[in-house]
């Protein structure tokens, strides 16, 4: 298994990473580059979250390693000796000395610097470098990749000029002070720390917030009543949203029709307009196409036209609106589906037979699952019964594995006596060599740190500037925004979590085998004030913050300053609860109305359909009756008549067709019409059908 656990987890990785992004990213319509730089950063940052737990149990190996070499065992051994996963070292001189035992997943030396390098850097470029000129690029409005570049350059150079100007800052401040001695490796490593530094800052507050509100979250949603109040007060201020989207959209495609009429075929902006309007919805597409003058010229002398720079300005706006659009229509459908389901809920917690009944069927044709497995019995069970219990269990688990961050982030400095209780747990296994435990207890650990801080970035919502949404409705920069976060959260999260079971030495002070994480980052002793200060007690704050969490300190100062917040105790959020309630009632009106049109045309169908199919059937058998006795009477008569009576009749037919209009600009004329093209209609084409007039209009 050597190495086996490593390629594993980034194969695994690669697929979550991709699944979270197809869940997030649209595939059909963003750009490449975009949906490429994101997948990147979330990628490294889960590659370091899953890896690092096979890094720690690999590191506590050659520590026992070195232990027993300390202590004489009488043979020199080393990592790579072993020829068995479960090969055993020499009895060393030590009484009751357990043996080191290979773990499964161990990870050969050597690899595991190069790697972590590797993924270090890379996100480092991106979150530092890249994403941020991707940003400005999939923003901008340009029409050409020249200009979108140049943009997103002229948009970043404020960005970069700050960098720039701290760099020059300390090479100046150290060039001044020559007892100041800092080589490339002190140079990297202040780099690394300040970047850690500002990542840690934000770590805080956002783990801060998710160590509380995760277990609430889970709490509240077993409580029914209150979950469908929220999902009113949600309804009501996304519908005002949803009003507001599409005002602006009818506000930018009015300015778009305005531009479009005003710029002709011939203009030559009129590329640039052919480009903003592919972005405008399908049925805004069909309106401005009609109302298209295009054979009119334009004059540059009477009119005033917009110029590229305002084009670009307004293909962003239409870009923008476009998207807020489609998003919130999205997301009104699926809060619609979670209010019908949670009031369907709440009709069955009363029912007797114990069989969920929905109010709408679905849409989706019943699987082999809900035909066999989840059957409207179990379904009641579930929903109405032990999902409620459920929740509350998670919430209390939950809530103790917060209580234990919260506790071992204040006291992960302490080694005598040890108080950190994720360190605990990791000694108490590292001393019988229980390296599954150790990894299964870092995993956990460190799954559940990222998840408080994850799960508040999908969260948060800036203005709609940022804003994360499922179901393939997140526009670019939010996801490119994302990406950044993550890759500046993950390290400080990492280094984070190995203080708290005492694997960094530079907070630790413990003369300790470091991780090969720890080891890309450089000794922290270089700044010793960071190292020794800023690490060790910035990390307490976060029982201030818990507790400003738990009271929702932060809702009411929004609420306060006009943001509507959802509060129990709040006049407005019952306005606003009333209002949803309202709205829903009114969608489940209208939804009902056409399942009720749908079940009568069905019952139509079904009642008339089979008579009509019949009567049907009966039409054309006779007609098919009739057409054979017809034709057979007629070659009957076919064969009485003679060669003279036929050319009669066709002489008559011709005297009858010289009356009507003929047209003699056809391309031949024969005698006899009928012998030159049997079958077709006798005599001259008319006019209307003539080559000639068909032409006419070619040029236009």
């Amino acid at each position: 298994m050597s190495g086996a656990a490593l390629g594993i987890e980034i194969v695994l990785v690669f697929f979550l990473a991709l699944f979270l992004l197809h869940r997030y990213g649209d595939f059909k319509k963003q750009q490449r580059m975009v949906l490429f730089g994101t997948l990147l950063a979330w990628y490294l940052c889960f590659l370091i979250v899953f890896i690092l737990p096979l890094d720690v149990s690999t590191t506590i190996y050659r520590q026992c390693i070195l232990d027993h070499e300390d202590h004489g065992s009488g043979s020199t051994i080393s990592p790579t000796n072993h020829t068995t996963p479960n090969a055993t070292v020499a009895p060393t001189k030590r009484s009751g000395a357990a043996p080191c035992y290979r773990p499964w997943s161990y990870i050969p030396e050597g690899i595991m610097p190069v790697f972590w390098r590797v993924v270090y850097w890379t996100s480092q470029f991106l979150t530092w470098l890249l994403l941020p000129f991707m940003q400005s690029y999939a923003r901008s409005g340009g029409f050409s990749i020249t200009g979108k570049i140049k943009t997103a350059l002229i948009e970043n150079a404020i960005y970069y000029g700050t960098y720039l100007l701290i760099f020059g800052s300390l090479l100046i401040y150290v060039a001044v002070h020559p007892e100041l001695h800092l080589s490339w490796y002190g140079l990297q490593t202040i780099g690394i720390t300040a970047a850690n530094t500002w990542g840690l800052f934000l770590l805080v507050l956002l783990l801060g917030y998710g160590l509380v509100e995760i277990p609430r979250s889970y709490w509240n949603a077993s409580r029914h009543g209150h979950l469908l109040m929220k999902t009113y007060f949600k309804a009501s201020k996304l519908m005002t949203e949803k009003a507001d989207a599409e005002e602006n959209l009818e506000d930018v495609m009015e300015e778009v029709r305005k531009v479009s009429e005003s710029i002709k075929y011939n203009h030559p902006l009129r590329k640039c307009i052919d480009t903003v309007l592919r972005k405008c919805p399908i049925d805004y597409q069909e309106k401005m196409g009609r109302n298209m003058d295009d054979y009119e010229d334009f004059d540059d002398k009477q009119n005033s036209y917009p110029t590229e720079k305002s084009l670009v300005k307004l293909h962003k706006q239409v870009i923008y609106a476009v998207q807020r659009q489609n998003r919130t229509r999205v997301q009104w459908q699926i809060l619609l589906q979670q209010a019908i389901h949670l009031e369907d809920v709440a009709k069955n917690e009363t029912s007797v037979g114990r069989q969920f009944v929905h109010s709408f069927p679905s849409c989706e044709p019943v699987g082999w699952v809900g035909r066999y497995l989840y059957t409207p019995t179990v379904e009641w069970y579930w929903e109405c019964l032990l999902k409620c219990w459920f929740y509350r269990l998670l919430s209390v688990v939950l809530t103790l594995f917060s209580v234990a961050v919260v506790w071992s982030e204040c006291t992960f400095f302490s080694t005598r006596p040890v108080l950190s209780l994720f360190a605990v747990f990791i000694q108490l296994a590292e001393r019988d060599y229980n390296y599954l435990y150790i990894e299964m207890a870092c995993f956990v650990t460190i799954f559940f740190l990222c998840t408080c801080v994850y799960s508040t970035v999908f969260r948060i919502r800036v203005f709609n500037y940022y804003y994360l949404a499922s179901h393939h409705q997140t526009d670019a920069y939010s996801l490119q925004f994302s990406g950044m976060l993550f890759c500046r959260l993950t390290p400080p999260l990492c280094l984070n979590f190995l203080g708290l079971i005492h694997m960094d030495s530079a907070i630790s002070h413990q003369e300790k085998l470091q991780t090969a994480y720890t080891s890309i980052m450089g000794s922290m002793r270089v700044l010793s004030f960071i190292a020794n200060g800023f690490y060790i007690y910035y990390p307490m704050l976060i029982v201030i913050l818990c507790i400003a969490t738990y009271f929702s300190l932060g809702t009411r100062c929004l609420n306060l300053l006009g943001f509507q917040q959802f509060m129990d105790d709040s006049d407005m959020t019952s306005d606003l609860i009333d209002e949803g309630k309202e709205l829903i009632r009114r969608e489940r009106r209208k939804r009902q109305r056409m399942e009720d049109g749908e079940s009568r045309r069905r019952e139509w169908k079904e009642r008339y359909g089979n008579q009509r199919e019949d009567l049907a059937a009966r039409n054309r058998t006779s007609h098919e009756m009739k057409e054979t006795n017809y034709s057979e009477s007629s070659r009957e008569r076919q064969a009485k008549y003679s060669r003279s009576g036929v050319r009669a009749e066709r002489d008559c037919m011709e005297l009858l067709q010289d009356a009507e209009p003929l047209d003699f600009n056809a391309d031949s004329l024969t005698d006899d019409p009928l012998e030159a093209e049997p079958g077709r209609h006798a005599g001259g084409r008319y006019l209307s059908m003539s080559s000639s007039r068909s032409r006419i209009f070619d040029d236009v």
